[in-house]
């Protein structure tokens, strides 16, 4: 059985990830309208991994005897100035999922809770590669600046995207 505080702080991750899916979601259909069709797949691939992660942790909670809890998703963010602009968003939130899981892995130490650590050790490494991709897509999109045909070239490249 889980204790009751981490279970509210998984339901909290449920929130957040399933907020990151939404998040990712936007992300796609704005580039989409924008023209950038393969950004827009990848953003949606993106947002199917986040509700992945959401029923990682929900399937989780249930392994372990505790109730989820879903709970309302505040609204995203609807608009970007540009594909750069997006990944930026994209890194920044990345990193403040890294901080919640840090975050859940702490109380999970401190806690004496091993089986919550070991299902959290495999999103302590996921966000390695969660706030990799994003970094390098952005160092391309600099290196591009405003050159359109790079830009297109990039956008068909994003599109080939394939999970792991």
């Amino acid at each position: 059985m889980i204790n009751a505080n981490m279970l509210t702080e998984l339901n909290r991750q449920v929130n957040a990830e399933l907020w990151s899916g939404y998040l990712y979601l936007s992300m796609s259909y704005d580039m989409d309208n924008k023209g950038y069709e393969g950004i827009a797949s990848w953003f949606a691939a993106q947002a199917a991994e986040e509700f992945e992660h959401a029923t990682r942790f929900m399937k989780f909670i249930g392994e372990m005897d505790g109730k989820v809890n879903l709970m309302p998703i505040e609204e995203v963010r609807q608009e970007w100035n540009s594909p750069k602009d997006a990944f930026e968003d994209a890194l920044m939130h990345e990193k403040v999922v890294t901080g919640k899981i840090y975050k859940l892995m702490d109380m999970a130490i401190e806690q004496k809770d091993y089986a919550t650590q070991s299902m959290l050790k495999w999103f302590v490494d996921e966000q390695v590669e969660e706030e990799e991709t994003p970094r390098r897509i952005l160092e391309k999109l600099k290196k591009i600046e405003n050159h359109p045909a790079a830009l297109l070239a990039l956008d068909k490249q994003l599109g080939k995207r394939e999970d792991d």
